[in-house]
């Protein structure tokens, strides 16, 4: 069963999205709450997977992420997708950095929320196109080229940890960046989901990146995986 927390000041926003989350027999939303409960929440309740509202009065989205103990910690860090209008840019790269796995238009359909939940359970990275082209535009056109995951972006092509990764490794991380899920990836490479894990730990230490988001924007730049078309 996946646990999953959602966070936004709306509360008949996070009762349509648990009603929704809930209809699969897989997926259940032990709580909703605010920007200003959510770190407590987590806490308590160990979700699999977060829903983050990007924008909230109080405590907001980004607020919330980097309050979040760190990966590796002795804290509990669940899978955070954050949850946007897609209105500002700046949020969406501060998210990136600040730690996000994901980002999802409040106005997806109910089957691609559920579908969305299930990859990040797993382990994948969900990126609402939109998002996906923000991204973009921001990385790889340079305009967030002062930001440390741009930084490490531009290095990528002759960076010392680009050059550690073995050829596995960038099967890996093309399939990644692509979207897909551990499980997903072992079916496609004939390996155990344990032995994907493994690989992406690995892909991430050499590249000095948090998460599989930032490892996909990399990704893109090397041309291991076909960036999403810019809008």
């Amino acid at each position: 069963m996946i646990r999953v927390l959602i966070v936004d000041d709306e509360l008949l926003l996070r009762s349509c999205m648990q009603q929704i989350l809930e209809s699969d027999p897989d997926i259940t939303v032990p709580s909703t709450c605010d920007g200003a409960q959510a770190v407590r929440a987590v806490a308590q309740h160990r979700p699999d997977v977060m829903l983050l509202d990007l924008k909230m009065p109080d405590v907001d989205g980004l607020s919330v992420l980097r309050r979040l103990p760190g990966r590796g910690s002795d804290g509990h860090r669940p899978a955070t997708a954050m949850l946007t209008t897609f209105s500002e840019d700046e949020d969406v790269l501060d998210a990136l950095e600040a730690g996000a796995d994901g980002f999802l238009l409040k106005d997806s359909a109910p089957e691609q929320l559920i579908h969305s939940v299930k990859v990040l359970a797993d382990g994948g990275t969900v990126l609402a196109p939109a998002v996906a082209r923000s991204v973009i535009g921001g990385f790889l056109d340079g305009a967030a080229r002062n930001r440390p995951a741009a930084v490490a972006a531009d290095g990528a092509a002759g960076g010392p940890g680009v050059a550690l990764l073995t050829d596995r490794e960038r099967e890996v991380l093309g399939r990644l960046a692509e979207g897909l899920p551990n499980a997903d990836i072992a079916r496609e490479l004939c390996v155990s989901t344990h032995t994907v894990r493994d690989h992406v730990s690995m892909i991430l230490a050499k590249l000095g990146v948090d998460n599989r988001v930032q490892a996909a924007v990399m990704a893109w730049r090397l041309g291991l995986a076909p960036a999403p078309r810019r809008g």
